[in-house]
């Protein structure tokens, strides 16, 4: 097992992986206590002869550049291959501002193939590869030097066998012509925006119930003072207050230290110091807002406007035109998505691209009394009107 720790090694092996029609890409890292990813190790594998054409990459190894690996994102000639890629491209976007193209993430593909919702690494492992997966070393701190045998057999497993899974799934693609459905997805996870969490925006993850605009104001000041200090300190956001402690700040509109202290939900160290400050400036600027400032309520649909006879039946399509196509359901739509149907909605995800192929076309049939659910045997049969 060759564990990169030097710049030129880096630059030696992606010189070689740009020969490769893919590379695989996996990373290791940690984030319990910090709120950006610290990454502690990359793995990288190509086809090739099984002796140097996987290694670890030591991103913590002292004067070691990753220019060479970034550039090697950048090669549109070769695909970089991920399985749930999510958290592993927000590390490079943040700290590469890159993110890797051709991208190709097998978590995705598995699903469009038909292995189930959000299949894992270790399933496609073992039913594609025939590969068994020592999880022994999959909860270790992996800041830590040196590393074990263990944790590098572990950590090089998860691109080698993907080299299989990745062959597999895109021959299945090919095949079925689903190529482009993939492809589809892939536009989210090369969004750079998807990895960049906005102060201002940090509310609208907030749960609340049908909350005022007044509210909504505090709110969002809250939720912006906590997402600027938690990446400004680099801690996590639920190390400053919870969300339970948000809306609880929210209801009491605390004025002064005194009023701060009657929060029961409110840790100690947000009762003191520049985060009590920093709460209080936020709730006077939400109650200072001028009336035209204050953020509208979002567009809930309430329960009395969804239609629970035609969700039902939607749910019911939706199963059965999954299992036509053989793509997991919630890649189609989701149980939210229904219910907006419901409600009269007719625009989302599942109104365009092979998913309004798939689904969404007969969906709004459906809502307008074109066609009928009925059971044959175990089948669902669509029927026109």
């Amino acid at each position: 097992m060759t564990t990169l720790t030097t710049t030129d090694a880096l630059a030696a092996f992606c010189a070689e992986a740009a020969k490769a029609p893919y590379v695989t890409v996996d990373t290791e890292f940690l984030r319990e206590r910090t709120y950006y990813s610290k990454l502690c190790l990359i793995q990288l594998a190509f086809p090739g002869d099984g002796k140097t054409d996987a290694v670890l990459v030591d991103p913590l190894a002292d004067g070691l550049s990753l220019a060479p690996l970034y550039d090697l994102f950048r090669d549109e000639g070769v695909v970089k291959v991920f399985h749930a890629a999510r958290q592993d491209l927000e590390i490079f976007a943040i700290e590469g501002e890159v993110i890797p193209a051709p991208l190709f993430d097998t978590q995705v593909a598995a699903m469009v193939c038909g292995f189930g919702e959000q299949v894992g690494y270790e399933t496609l492992a073992r039913r594609v590869a025939k590969a068994q997966i020592d999880k022994s070393s999959r909860f270790t701190d992996w800041s830590r030097r040196p590393l074990s045998d263990a944790q590098k057999s572990y950590a090089l497993a998860d691109v080698t066998h993907l080299r299989v899974i990745y062959e597999h799934l895109s021959a299945e693609l090919a095949k079925t012509g689903r190529t482009p459905w993939v492809e589809e997805e892939m536009a989210v996870l090369r969004d750079f925006g998807t990895y960049r969490v906005e102060p201002r925006e940090a509310y609208l993850r907030l749960k609340m119930r049908n909350p005022s605009p007044r509210f909504l104001a505090i709110a969002r000041e809250l939720a912006a003072f906590r997402e600027s200090h938690a990446q400004e300190c680099n801690i996590p956001r639920t190390r400053i207050f919870k969300d339970d402690a948000l809306i609880e700040l929210v209801s009491l509109k605390p004025k002064d230290l005194t009023e701060l202290s009657k929060a029961r939900l409110l840790l100690r160290e947000g009762r003191r110091g520049a985060v009590a400050d920093g709460i209080l400036a936020a709730v006077a600027r939400g109650l200072e807002m001028p009336r035209e400032d204050l953020p509208e309520p979002p567009n809930q649909k309430s329960r009395d406007q969804i239609n629970g006879a035609l969700a039902d039946l939607l749910r019911v399509l939706l199963k059965a035109k999954a299992e036509q196509a053989g793509v997991a359901s919630k890649l189609i739509a989701t149980a939210s998505d229904l219910d907006d149907i419901a409600a009269g909605s007719r625009d989302g995800d599942w109104a365009h691209g092979w998913r309004l192929e798939v689904f969404g076309a007969d969906a709004l049939r459906l809502c307008e009394g074109q066609i009928a659910l009925a059971c044959k045997g175990q089948t669902v049969k669509i029927i026109s009107l």
